[in-house]
């Protein structure tokens, strides 16, 4: 990579791994579901008007929207309200590689072995570190909620596979549009009418700052800079760089936030980004420029549709979330560095 573009990788994880942290300030103004249906509110409006809607099925519209929407940021953002902190809350949705390589074996076929699968055996033994230590020393209801929050990714992630949107912009901005309604019914329905209005009556300029940060700066701006970059490079020169966004998370967390990050913590963190690293990697290319000339026939054009491909899955993937990492950006999408972009 070019230094200027290395640089512009790195502030993208920074983006989303601060993220994390915005995440926690605005929690502290809107209850858990209402944030997040206002997030995906102001992330699909006014885009969804502008753009037309994504050439692919309703259903994968829809099914991407709830359980990217709905499953992953409604639990991620009622575990961390619960209690989960913002850093290992960055660290622990790491999981979602691991979740997407074993739905991926189950609904596709894939099949793991070798260097993905020590890795990804690496990586399942920082979670268990992880929640070792957040039994320890904080809720772990929260910690459950997070891990299944990157269930659901893992989901999402298997279904924008098979969906194969040839325009990730476009989808990922009618995927936002999916969950505003239900997350909002569930947040009537489970916060009550009062707390939300309470919150909106209340609501002060740093409460509007963190919304406007979750939505526009770590879901479009993120997005925009990370698609860049994956037009330009391989995904398999891009997508590394995700793995910076647990570490930026529990760094600005305990800068910001105060946060304590135990030795326990940051051998979780060694143990689940490693394992992630080493189970994306393995097998991969050599990194360089993505090749956009076709020539020689069939064949030549079948690398490049199958590297278009590879591309719109992880496009797709970091804009979903905004935080941690392109879902899908790896060579084998299946297991892909985390994609924090809550």
């Amino acid at each position: 990579m070019r230094p200027r573009h290395l640089l512009l990788a790195v502030f993208v994880a920074a983006l989303w791994g601060v993220n994390f942290v915005v995440i926690d300030v605005g929690l502290d103004h809107f209850p858990p579901l209402l944030f997040g249906a206002l997030r995906f509110l102001a992330a699909a409006v006014p885009a969804v008007f502008l753009v037309g809607r994504p050439p692919v099925k309703w259903r994968w519209i829809i099914g991407v929207g709830l359980t990217l929407g709905v499953g992953k940021f409604g639990l991620l953002f009622v575990g961390m309200g619960a209690g989960m902190p913002a850093g290992l809350s960055s660290l622990v949705l790491q999981a979602q590689a691991v979740f997407t390589a074993l739905f991926a074996v189950v609904a596709l076929g894939e099949r793991l072995r070798g260097a993905r699968a020590v890795g990804l055996a690496v990586a399942v033994a920082g979670i268990v570190v992880a929640a070792v230590d957040e039994g320890l020393s904080g809720p772990f209801l929260g910690f459950a909620l997070v891990i299944a929050a990157a269930a659901f990714w893992g989901v999402s992630n298997i279904l924008t596979r098979k969906a194969a949107a040839p325009d990730a912009f476009r989808f990922i901005v009618w995927v936002s549009a999916v969950p505003v309604l239900p997350l909002l019914l569930l947040s009537l329905a489970v916060e009550g009418p009062h707390a939300d209005a309470e919150a909106l009556r209340s609501l002060d300029w740093s409460g509007v700052g963190a919304l406007l940060f979750v939505a526009w700066i770590s879901t479009v701006l993120g997005f925009g800079l990370w698609g860049h970059l994956l037009r330009t490079y391989d995904a398999s020169a891009v997508a590394p760089f995700s793995l910076l966004v647990p570490v930026f998370g529990m760094s600005s967390a305990a800068l910001l936030l105060d946060e304590e990050v135990t030795p326990l913590r940051w051998g979780a963190a060694v143990l689940l980004v490693g394992g992630i690293a080493v189970a994306s990697l393995a097998g991969t290319g050599r990194p360089g420029f993505r090749r956009v000339v076709r020539t020689g026939g069939p064949a030549a054009a079948g690398e490049a549709t199958a590297g278009e491909a590879a591309t719109g899955e992880a496009t797709t993937g970091a804009a979903a979330a905004g935080e941690a990492a392109a879902g899908a950006a790896a060579a084998r999408p299946s297991v892909a560095p985390g994609n924090a972009v809550p």
